[in-house]
């Protein structure tokens, strides 16, 4: 490789102070599965207690008719965002249908051998409704249902724009220093999302919990993976395979060469993906034998949410905005960061420990040096990634970091040092100590391999006699502490207010079509 060692030295400049942080939120999004009691995925519908799916803001239903999406809003500290993901999940717990529990791992629950039993997930008769179906049967068709059952977290973080302001002044390129507030922010998320991508080993690692899978989500399927006890299957050394080859894959939007170089190089790239057909889609057809449409077209893309990608730009769209536009329109105002996967040890999927994680190499990877990221260094790091994913708890782990090759143990305790420095800074900003204790208790993981999450789901998996067994045994768990979670007279009021308030704005959706499914279908290809 070419390329120098990235991210190889690192010094918070004097003049960033904590104070410039105050402001930071962030916000969650959390997937969990319905499981029957059986452990196989629930066949019942979204509960109507909880709303509408498809106009709640805090409780949707994101592939298939079984996978719930929890959101919160934007919190200003971490301990805010949790509790509120926790209110959630109460009031989701206590509209359950008798018997039914939330799957705790990102890898699914049992699936029976006909992926038709995973229900697409339904948004009522309205034209945006049946498209939000559409799209999910298009992703069905080209890559299988069971892929479309993995769960994880995504964590929405955003920096105030007096740190932006600060970095700009302190720019030494005239071209950045005469850039508007808004497209330097833009640049400087962009440099954020190229560092996260260079660090996502890292995370698979230190927050990765997915070394096995039951065998059902493998029907049909070759794979790598070895017998760890009846009906389950792992690699010894794995920390994360929702991650690697077995979770989101795209052979298309490999060849996309989408890059995160520049917003509007990001933004060409998207858009030429989602009006490009591919010829194995063009295969598939529009519609089936009896003129029932099966995916949205033939794009590389059907719509801009179909780019799997493990950390997104975002903006938050107006009224009659894609995704894309609202880029535009107003630039980056926070990224997504997408490859955590769900904590099985807490009822929510993550605890204040990743959170504050999270935080901290987010930091520093917004305030680190950020070069342009191309095809070449991109390998690398798929490479790296598939090490980590396969064996990242091996002793001989390595990582290829520019023309050098190292063990994954030094290369990611170089990182960790420097992102102790940034949560210090956090902890000033906070007033706490919890990102100093997230970064101790990663130093433990890094130390001893035996602490790590996926170390301890592989040795708990035994234990039960099997993913299912584990699994159940993590739900009941969860079911307990959902129980004893009070929730305030006033938040109860507010969740059953919202699930009024949304199934009638799904009503009024309903009455407003002004034409026929297929016109607006047809519009939109």
């Amino acid at each position: 490789m070419n390329q120098p060692s990235i991210l190889s030295s690192f010094v918070i400049p004097t003049w960033v102070d904590a104070s410039l942080l105050k402001g930071m939120l962030r916000g969650l999004e959390r997937e969990s599965l319905r499981m029957q009691s059986n452990g196989f995925l629930s066949q019942k519908n979204h509960p109507d207690a909880l709303g509408s799916a498809l106009t709640h803001p805090h409780i949707t239903t994101d592939y298939s008719e079984a996978l719930m999406e929890f959101i919160t809003t934007p919190k200003t500290t971490i301990a805010a965002a949790l509790d509120e993901l926790r209110d959630i999940h109460s009031v989701v717990h206590q509209q359950l249908e008798q018997g039914e529990r939330l799957w705790p791992l990102s890898m699914p629950c049992m699936l029976d051998d006909n992926e038709e039993n995973i229900r697409l997930a339904q948004y009522g008769r309205s034209h945006i409704g049946r498209f939000k179906t559409l799209y999910r049967h298009g992703l069905g068709v080209r890559y299988g249902r069971r892929m479309q059952t993995i769960s994880g977290v995504h964590y929405n973080l955003s920096f105030p724009d007096q740190l932006f302001a600060v970095l700009q002044q302190h720019e030494t390129k005239p071209e950045l220093k005469q850039l508007s507030l808004q497209d330097y922010r833009s640049h400087r998320y962009f440099g954020l999302i190229r560092n996260f991508i260079r660090l996502i080993p890292l995370v698979m690692y230190m927050l990765g919990a997915s070394p096995s899978v039951c065998r059902c989500f493998l029907t049909g399927r070759e794979h790598h993976l070895q017998p760890l006890v009846k009906g389950t299957l792992y690699l010894p050394e794995a920390t994360a395979l929702r991650m690697g080859r077995l979770g989101y894959q795209n052979s298309a939007q490999k060849e996309l060469g989408i890059h995160y170089n520049d917003l509007h190089d990001y933004l060409d790239g998207l858009q030429k993906a989602v009006h490009t057909p591919y010829p194995e889609f063009t295969d598939l057809g529009l519609n089936d034998a009896q003129g029932e449409p099966i995916q949205i077209n033939d794009h590389v893309l059907q719509i801009e949410n179909e780019y799997y990608s493990l950390v997104r730009p975002k903006q938050v769209p107006q009224a009659g905005e894609t995704p894309s536009q609202a880029l535009k329109n107003r630039g980056v105002g926070y990224v997504e960061l997408r490859a955590v996967d769900v904590n099985p040890y807490s009822a929510i999927g993550i605890d204040e420990i990743s959170a504050g994680f999270l935080e901290s190499l987010a930091l520093y990877c917004l305030l680190q040096d950020s070069p342009d990221l191309f095809a070449e260094e991109q390998e690398q790091i798929d490479h790296n990634q598939t090490e980590v994913v396969n064996r990242g708890r091996a002793a001989d782990a390595k990582i290829q970091d520019g023309q050098t090759t190292v063990s994954l143990q030094d290369w990611a305790q170089r990182h960790l040092n420097a992102i102790q420095d940034c949560a210090i800074l956090l902890d000033q900003m906070d007033g706490s100590a919890l990102y100093r204790e997230a970064i101790q208790v990663m130093q433990q993981r890094l130390d001893h391999v035996e602490n790590t999450l996926s170390a301890h789901v592989i040795k708990d998996t035994l234990d039960n006699g099997g993913t299912w067994s584990f699994g159940s045994v993590m739900a009941q768990q969860h079911v307990n502490r959902y129980e004893q979670h009070q929730l305030s007279a006033e938040r109860e009021q507010y969740f059953a207010e919202l699930a009024q308030t949304s199934l009638q704005k799904q009503v009024q959706l309903e009455q407003d079509n002004d034409m026929s499914f297929e016109q607006y279908l047809a519009q939109y290809r």
